[in-house]
């Protein structure tokens, strides 16, 4: 398993089909997701965070992403997991935990002690999964379209 930086140009159309499948999954429709705008923040944080955004390839052939950065969150620096994604043909195969892992490397090198993620509450698969891993559920924002889980890196050995 590899994990590449994204090159937002070059890979445009296979981040768009992820964050795309993603929507579907958690929201039923990926009809709200502005491309465009996802693409221009992509390009940023790609910028920001090189070592966070990225690609996740087996055998050269990407098979998921992960989006990891660094922000405030009520007086207190955290890190953040915007995407955390394996298609559905290379989940429950193990390549989750190789995901985490690479999370929590990317947060003890920046000195992170605290993670955050958001998962629509239908996704009871990625929830569970979360809460295999001991993060714990922090409540539902966005008037109930997500649910806040958040974990300790320090917990965590890889």
């Amino acid at each position: 398993m590899e994990f590449t930086s994204i090159n937002v140009k070059k890979e445009r159309d296979t981040v768009l089909r992820f964050r795309r499948e993603v929507f579907q999954e958690s929201f039923g429709s990926s009809d709200s997701m502005n491309e465009e705008d996802y693409l221009d923040w992509l390009q940023k944080k790609a910028e920001e965070f090189p070592d966070g955004m990225k690609l996740v390839k087996k055998k050269g052939e990407p098979i998921g992403q992960l989006e990891l950065s660094v922000r405030e969150f009520k007086g207190r620096i955290i890190g953040y997991v915007h995407l955390f994604y394996l298609e559905k043909e290379w989940r429950d195969l193990g390549f989750g935990l190789n995901l985490y892992n690479y999370a929590m490397k990317f947060f003890r090198e920046k000195d992170i002690t605290e993670f955050h993620l958001r998962v629509a509450p239908e996704n009871r698969r990625a929830i569970a999964f979360y809460k295999k891993l001991g993060m714990k559920e922090a409540g539902e924002e966005l008037n109930g379209k997500v649910i806040r889980m958040t974990g300790s890196v320090n917990t965590w050995n890889l």
